[in-house]
């Protein structure tokens, strides 16, 4: 006689696969729930406890941990003593192992679960059922997916139950046992204090979709997502219309996205390019979101992504349309607006829920680098402008103050060297990531020009010297922000004064390499 242990709480797919099961003259083993579920359902099976003469204890904590499971679990078929040690016990091998795992992640993803609750639902006997299975791959299957119950019924009919295809179901029982582990790990971690970082952190990330390519043609990609933690990100994101989204989408779709919810306090539109933002606007309604963006750089948006809190309407899908863009994300787009933007096929229109709640943030972010991984807080300081000292003998407004916030709110964006120009609430001129500051502020008051007159400068960290200030005064910036740190702080302050040009330091640097 050949056995199958099953023991599951999602029982979908269940009654078919044991049919199957009984009709290829397996006996089902199984545990309460589940043995019950199919006795209702007229299939045959025994209780794990008349396999052990010993009862469920401790509220079902206890069932299936016994030598006369693991035994016949564990036996290898071929090895002579382990053979006589089966048929001295008495024990029955175990062929087919398909269990699932209490639901973890669905109880900790209710939020009216008490710690308490979510002890419980972690599983230990089936962990170690699967493991053991696991472990013996080359005598038993190893079933840990309902969606594997119809391949494994048609590969034991046919025959087909090679080494290659244990293996497989083996190497996905480990995968499945170390990903509830490590949600198990990363819910501990979350009742400890947010100072104590362990000395083996794991992920638990689920594979997407495989991506066309990498960042070049010539590199395979694919796309893994975290699966304990939830945030506003391009993960939950509905695609409407056009193909699968790209390596390069995604990476600067999660950079779009980043910098609206920095500014989701307001209506908000951002374009990316490559990363960097190269325009950004708050305030208006959204046609006037999008005007200003595209008035802040019409040329480096040509092939670039759009990301809003916002409707897109008919409106503004009209002025879109005629601009070459990857992808627009928005809270939503009316049925108009839909239709018109979904004519242009490779268009990618994504629906994102900015205004979402019960958010689980990660709050570390994640750079591979070679044979390891860095691992930081996010850059998520949240500034208070109280906290800030203008430093040269200007007065400044309330708005003039907001506004230099948002400017340092876009300058935290850009990567280092970071300038960023902003007037009226709206970017007109970036300058990213150049080897020295002076090189990074020729970028952005240059495109800017003449729109520089009366704008708030923004630098991502210190100014080394006050040859920022001397150009921004040939441009009639009206307000310099920044960290403040640097020796030649002194310099630059009595430049500025000269100049008539305000000056903020903030305290806080934002370096984004």
């Amino acid at each position: 006689m050949k056995y199958a242990l099953i023991s599951v709480s999602d029982k979908t797919n269940l009654i078919e696969f044991a049919r199957e099961l009984t009709s290829l003259d397996y006996k089902i083993i199984s545990t309460g729930g589940t043995y019950k579920y199919l006795v209702e359902n007229k299939i045959e099976a025994v209780m794990v406890e008349s396999i052990t003469g010993f009862p469920e204890i401790l509220d079902g904590r206890v069932k299936t941990l016994h030598p006369l499971i693991y035994g016949g679990i564990l036996s290898i078929r071929s090895n002579k003593s382990h053979s006589n040690q089966i048929k001295e016990h008495n024990i029955k091998s175990i062929d087919i192992v398909a269990i699932d795992l209490y639901p973890f992640l669905k109880t900790i993803q209710n939020d009216s679960s008490l710690h308490e609750d979510i002890v419980e639902n972690i599983d230990i006997g089936g962990v170690s059922l699967l493991r053991a299975a696991a472990k013996n791959y080359k005598d038993v299957l190893t079933i840990c997916d309902i969606n594997d119950y119809m391949l494994v019924i048609e590969k034991l009919k046919s025959n087909q139950v090679d080494n290659r295809f244990k293996l497989t179901l083996s190497q996905k029982a480990f995968a499945h046992t170390s990903s509830y582990d490590s949600l198990i790990n990363n819910y501990m971690l979350t009742k400890l204090d947010n100072n104590y970082m362990p000395e083996v952190l794991t992920i638990s990330v689920l594979k997407k979709e495989e991506l066309r390519y990498g960042e070049n043609p010539h590199q395979k990609a694919y796309w893994y997502t975290d699966i304990f933690h939830k945030e506003i990100s391009i993960n939950n994101g509905t695609l409407l219309n056009g193909k699968q989204l790209s390596y390069n989408n995604i990476l600067d779709a999660n950079a779009a996205i980043g910098i609206v919810k920095d500014l989701n306090n307001y209506n908000c539109m951002v374009g990316i390019k490559h990363l960097n933002p190269c325009g950004v606007a708050i305030k208006g309604n959204v046609k006037d979101l999008w005007l200003k963006v595209l008035d802040s750089d019409s040329k480096s948006i040509f092939g670039g992504i759009v990301a809003t809190n916002q409707v897109i309407n008919k409106d503004v899908a009209k002025i879109m349309k005629d601009i070459f863009l990857e992808i627009i994300i928005a809270q939503d787009f009316d049925e108009d607006a839909l239709e018109l933007l979904s004519q242009k096929k490779n268009l990618r229109l994504v629906k994102l829920d900015f205004k979402t709640d019960n958010l689980k943030i990660n709050k570390f972010e994640y750079h591979s680098v070679d044979q390891g991984l860095l691992i930081q807080n996010k850059d998520s300081y949240k500034h208070n402008i109280k906290d800030w000292k203008v430093v040269t003998k200007n007065k400044l407004s309330d708005l003039e103050l907001e506004e230099a916030w948002f400017a340092y709110i876009i300058v935290k964006h850009v990567k280092s060297n970071g300038i960023a120009l902003t007037k009226n609430y709206q970017t007109i001129g970036i300058g990213p990531g150049q080897m020295n500051r002076i090189g990074s502020a020729k970028i952005a008051l240059e495109h800017a020009g003449k729109k520089a007159d009366g704008s708030i400068l923004s630098s991502d960290a210190f100014l080394p010297f006050n040859d920022v200030v001397e150009l921004a005064s040939r441009y009639n910036v009206k307000i310099i922000i920044q960290p403040g740190g640097s020796i030649k702080d002194k310099e630059s302050i009595d430049l500025a004064n000269k100049k008539g040009i305000a000056m903020i330091f903030t305290n806080i640097r934002h370096f984004k390499h």
